[in-house]
């Protein structure tokens, strides 16, 4: 006796997959602009600038806490990214223009969050002040626009727009 089976319809990827996907990229783009930013500037180590994260939360202690802060930090980085990511994700599913127009309205995010990080998170830390080398800020701003604000519109895009199952189907644009 023999039974056949009919092959299972593929499976949808969820859109915050693709959100968080965004996240996790962004976060990679933004710690290694900075690591080799400071590694060129002032010859800084990626270990000192993952401490420099970690003092957010921990302040100078940060710098004495060996390779526990360095992990610290680049966790707390990563949580940031993928905070960023699913914010967006959260409002373009209830906005369509966020994903209808990833590049502008990405960039707009990139430097609202620039904004948010300098003028709020950061004073709001325990983290020193933050560099006032004019060189780094003008990079920095460009890179949140660029490397942050853009892709992660650009993923969440391609999440709520992505045919199901590999075939034409309902989109969010038709939603």
């Amino acid at each position: 006796m023999t039974t056949s089976t009919s092959p299972e319809p593929p499976r949808r990827t969820h859109p915050l997959a693709y959100a968080l996907a965004g996240g996790l990229v962004v976060g990679t783009l933004d710690i290694v602009y900075a690591m080799t930013f400071w590694a060129s500037k002032a010859e800084v180590s990626p270990f000192r600038v993952l401490q420099s994260v970690a003092a957010g939360l921990l302040g100078p202690p940060s710098f004495e806490g060996g390779i526990r802060t360095a992990m610290l930090g680049l966790v707390l980085h990563y949580l940031i990214a993928l905070t960023m990511a699913v914010a967006y994700y959260l409002a373009a599913r209830r906005w369509a223009l966020l994903w209808r127009r990833p590049v502008a309205v990405g960039a707009a995010y990139g430097l609202a969050l620039y904004a948010i990080m300098n003028y709020v998170v950061i004073p709001l830390s325990a983290a020193s002040r933050g560099s006032t080398d004019p060189v780094w800020i003008t990079l920095t701003v460009l890179v949140h626009i660029v490397l942050i604000g853009i892709p992660i519109a650009l993923f969440v895009r391609l999440g709520l727009t992505r045919p199901a199952g590999g075939r034409r189907g309902r989109s969010a644009e038709s939603a």
